[in-house]
């Protein structure tokens, strides 16, 4: 442990191990502090979302204006959606540091608090808060993020895009009648329907396992990992 980190531990007249009334307002004000920032990055998490919500509503506008109308831009509207959802993925790194340092604080500071009917024993959750504020980092890796974002949001967006698409195909101009013909419907310029199709597989699949992933990630990190980076 280096000089400059005794001297966080241990102010000057202190133990490092009590709150007086002028700690525990800053701490009050801390915590205010944290939540206002979350609360600013989850806004920005919500513009995200509305953007993707917004240009799948336009392509599906476009697409069933008329039975004749090319089902194109329900297919170019989940490259979009993709690109939103790692914007979205990116920001969520940083609402999730703010969103950890307030949980911290409250289920080590506050919670406590409330069950005793007094002020908590300080601990190593000071310490491990303390180090976050000194070398802040994110608490969640990029992959990890994408896939909740996927699960709580973007699975839905897109699903729906897939099925908006294919009922394009089966529906208009004419009903469906063979596969070939779905394969024809399919074909985008040089490009034939089979390759779309495997291409819309590999794409849905993609996120369908990204999701099933990282949410296996997630239970075993939050079961195992302990401090405020475990709450990623």
């Amino acid at each position: 442990m280096t000089e400059d980190w005794k001297k966080w531990q241990t102010p000057p007249g202190g133990t490092g191990n009590e709150f007086d009334n002028a700690a525990i307002g800053a701490l009050a004000h801390l915590y205010r502090g944290e939540v206002y920032r979350s609360t600013i990055w989850r806004t920005r998490l919500d513009t995200t979302t509305n953007w993707s919500v917004v240009t799948l509503g336009i392509a599906l506008s476009i697409s069933y204006a008329d039975p004749a109308a090319s089902p194109l831009p329900l297919l170019l509207v989940g490259i979009l959606i993709s690109m939103f959802l790692i914007l979205e993925a990116r920001r969520y790194r940083y609402f999730n540091v703010w969103r950890a340092r307030a949980r911290w604080m409250e289920t080590n500071f506050y919670a406590p608090m409330l069950f005793r009917s007094c002020l908590p024993e300080p601990g190593e959750w000071q310490d491990v808060l303390a180090k976050d504020y000194l070398t802040p980092q994110y608490h969640i890796g990029f992959w990890r993020a994408m896939g909740r974002r996927l699960r709580r949001n973007y699975m839905w967006i897109l699903s729906f895009q897939a099925v908006a698409y294919y009922g394009k195909i089966i529906a208009h101009p004419s009903p469906l009648q063979s596969v070939d013909d779905l394969f024809a419907r399919m074909a985008v310029g040089p490009v034939s329907g089979e390759l779309i199709f495997i291409a819309g597989i590999l794409f849905h699949g993609s996120w369908i396992t990204l999701t099933l992933v990282t949410h296996r990630l997630d239970k075993k990190r939050h079961s195992t990992s302990e401090g405020v980076g475990g709450m990623g």
